[in-house]
Formats: structure tokens, C-alpha cells, sequence
């Protein structure tokens, strides 16, 4: 009889109480679960003002209800309604630097400003001045108030049969900020001493986006080495460029423990688990020439699927949800650098 296996020890009775649950965690699990059975705020509907388009990107806002079951949101960008709206979210990199125009701008007092960010800590500045001015995190970080990972584990209603992608090459990376003196091109430097890594990007093999995915599965291994160190960040990198390819992700981040909070221990190989890269890529090596323990990293995808890339207009849906299912309650964020350093 096929069981479920042992990381996924509650899937049973969350699959009974949520339906098809999108699981980064247990823990991430079961705040679904309690956000989900508060009922929404009666029939006002929210309003939530973006304060300025992502890094300038622009998209179209989506019907959220299609997403959670509980009423759309309003979004707007028309700054008109910054003494109106509900909520106001605003994008690190995008206010960081005008942080005392911000503690000057006229508010609700029930208005909620919610700080948005999926940059790691090295890559967000003057987060030392953005204190004492919002009320709500965003962010991938498990301990924010609204969740918005870069990547989550479908569990699937039923298992379905192995499926590898045919395997003719090694080990590839896909690198486009290049920094010499960084952790990961040092790693990379002492690897490929010892074994044949291709690196596609910026100044390396040309690898045009829409056959990122096809060309990474040819590969048994795929370098998710992400350009910082700080907990719970898990990029891209390892949810569409690894895992969304169908081959085996060899991390550089957070340590093992972390990685494990959000995936299957036997579906990736941790850097730190060797004592050199050396040591790694020998066991690269022997591993792609036996398929038993090859196949050994696949065996979790019976039971889950990796979801990669969640879109902007989704991540401000996770907010539309958040704020309906809630009880609203007023609180600061007094420090945000030492929290999220």
C-alpha cells in the first residue's frame, strides 16, 4: 500500500480540511488553515492603494476571489485615495530612500501600511530608517505577517509515477550578477577544478529566457546558489530554475536546517553536507553515474509538485486575503532592520 511520506505526516487531515493545499510548511499550512476560517469583515469592500508600481514594473490587478473565495479587493495605484484607502503597500527598494517624506504623509489612523519586500537583506538598503513606520510585513520570510515565498510544494491528491527528464549533461549554472568576490563564484571557482560546470548568463553561455527551463533539464545537477546568505531566502533559483526543470539542486544559502523547513531533505544537495568542493563534486559525479540513488532525489515529486514564480499580482492578492480574513488590530513595526537582518 503507498503511503505518504513521513515530511508530509499531517497531509491527511490538512487535505480534509483545506482541499488541495499549497504547502511550503506545516506551519505555513495550518496559518492557511486558521486565516481561512475567520470570515471576512462584513460587506465593506477593501481598498488597497499600491504606492508605486514594483520596480516600475507595471501589471494588471486580478479578481483575487477566483484565488481564496472571500470578496475582491479594489486596487488602485491613484494616489487620490491615499486618505481613503484601507491599506497602502509599499515596495522597499521603490520608498527606502525617502524615508522622512513617508513619516510625513497624512494617514488614517485605521490605515494600514503594509512593507513589501523579496530582496534579501544585503540587497535592501537603509532598512535602519524605515522604522516605526508601517504596521504589517510582506515579505518571504516565514515570520512575516503576510507570506509571499518565491516558490511553494502542491501536495497532490493521489501519487503519480516517476518522471525524470532525460539526462545527457553534468552540472549547469545560470549566473547574470557576477561578482567575483562573492561566496558562490568562489564555491564555483574551487568546483570546477574537480568537474565540468556550464555557466550560462551574462558573460557566459548565451541562454535565451524561454529555453531556460528545456536546457537546464538535460542537466543531472543545477548550481542554485542563491547571492546572499540570510534565513529563509530561497529564490527562484531553486524553484524554477532547479526544480521546475525536473533536475536535482545543489544549494548555496541558508543551512540545510532552513532549506528542510520548506522542502524534502532528499530533494536537494547542501554545499555545507561535504567538507570541500572537491568532496562534492566527487559525489556529483558518482551520483550521476548510478541511477538508483539518482532517482532517490525524485521520489518526493509522487506525492508534490513545486509551484515556482508567484507574479506580483499574486502577491498582492496574499494582502487582499490577509487583511480580509484578519482581525484588525493596531500594530507598529518599530525596528525592521532588526528584524529582518
Amino acid at each position: 500500500r503507498t503511503s505518504l511520506p513521513n515530511w508530509v505526516p499531517r497531509a491527511t487531515s490538512l487535505l480534509g480540511s483545506l482541499g488541495t493545499c499549497h504547502l511550503l510548511s506545516r506551519l505555513w499550512c495550518l496559518q492557511i488553515h486558521s486565516w481561512s476560517s475567520t470570515p471576512p469583515k462584513g460587506e465593506h469592500r477593501l481598498t488597497i492603494l499600491l504606492w508605486k508600481w514594483p520596480f516600475g514594473h507595471h501589471f494588471n490587478f486580478i479578481n483575487c476571489s477566483e484565488l481564496y473565495g472571500t470578496p475582491d479587493c479594489h486596487f488602485t495605484v491613484n494616489r487620490s485615495w491615499s486618505q481613503k484607502a484601507d491599506a497602502v503597500i509599499m515596495h522597499h527598494r521603490d520608498v527606502c530612500r525617502d524615508t522622512e517624506g513617508l513619516a510625513q504623509l497624512p494617514r488614517l489612523p485605521s490605515q494600514r501600511w503594509i512593507w513589501f519586500n523579496l530582496e534579501s537583506p544585503s540587497h535592501s538598503p537603509n532598512l535602519g530608517a524605515m522604522g516605526n513606520l508601517f504596521n504589517l510585513t510582506m515579505s518571504y520570510r516565514r515570520d512575516s505577517d503576510i507570506f509571499t515565498p518565491y516558490g511553494e510544494l502542491q501536495l497532490l491528491g493521489q501519487p503519480q509515477p516517476l518522471s525524470i527528464p532525460p539526462k545527457t549533461k553534468l552540472v549547469a549554472w545560470v549566473v547574470s550578477n557576477w561578482r567575483a568576490g562573492s561566496n558562490r563564484v568562489k564555491y564555483y571557482q574551487e568546483l570546477k577544478k574537480h568537474i565540468t560546470v556550464d555557466v550560462y548568463g551574462k558573460h557566459h553561455l548565451p541562454l535565451p529566457w524561454d529555453k531556460l527551463l528545456p536546457t537546464v533539464s538535460q542537466y543531472n545537477f543545477y548550481l542554485a546558489f542563491e547571492n546572499s546568505q540570510h534565513e529563509d531566502y530561497i529564490t527562484e533559483k531553486l524553484w524554477r530554475n532547479a526544480l521546475s526543470s525536473g533536475t536535482v539542486p545543489v544549494v548555496l544559502g541558508p543551512p540545510r536546517e532552513n532549506y528542510e523547513r520548506f522542502l524534502p531533505p532528499d530533494s536537494f544537495i547542501h554545499v555545507n553536507d561535504f567538507a570541500s568542493a572537491e568532496d562534492l563534486a566527487r559525489y556529483l559525479w558518482e551520483l550521476s553515474g548510478d541511477t538508483e540513488r539518482y532517482q532517490r532525489y525524485f521520489q518526493w515529486r509522487k506525492w508534490l509538485k513545486p509551484i515556482a514564480g508567484a507574479s506580483w499580482d499574486l502577491h498582492v492578492c496574499k494582502a487582499c486575503h490577509f487583511l480580509q480574513t484578519t482581525e484588525a488590530r493596531y500594530q507598529v513595526v518599530p525596528d525592521l532592520s532588526e528584524w529582518f537582518v
